[in-house]
């Protein structure tokens, strides 16, 4: 199994929805970890917390991980072996790729429960 190294983004994330036909919003943009996504029954945004504004229903405080090394097409088992042990230990992760990165999201209040659990797997996080 390879080590997977992962760096703690800074900042507080949630996910945010807004209906499927809405525009993607502007304050959705900057600084962090964006995620936009429409499903045949939403738009779901993650982004920082602090950008979200009061009136849009959003769920949660997560704390968000970044893989340092990029993504390998065609790789298999880099994302499980990290997002298994923090499972297994019934803490929620949420894992989202891009076209050059992977992402975990864990919620905050157990961001520091969830590292440990990394570590005692094998993998580093910075």
């Amino acid at each position: 199994m390879a080590i997977v190294e992962l760096k703690k983004l800074f900042g507080e994330y949630t996910i945010a929805r807004l209906p499927v036909l809405a525009p993607i919003p502007s304050w959705s943009d900057g600084a962090g970890f964006v995620n936009i996504s429409r499903g045949e029954d939403e738009l779901s945004v993650i982004c920082l917390r602090e950008r979200v504004p009061a009136t849009v229903k959003s769920e949660g405080e997560w704390a968000c991980f970044k893989v340092v090394d990029p993504v390998v097409f065609g790789e298999t088992g880099s994302v499980l072996s990290v997002v298994k042990p923090v499972s297994e230990n019934g803490i929620g992760v949420l894992a989202l790729s891009t076209f050059n990165g992977n992402y975990l999201l864990v919620p905050s209040r157990d961001a520091a429960a969830a590292v440990g659990f990394i570590t005692a797997a094998g993998h580093r996080v910075a």
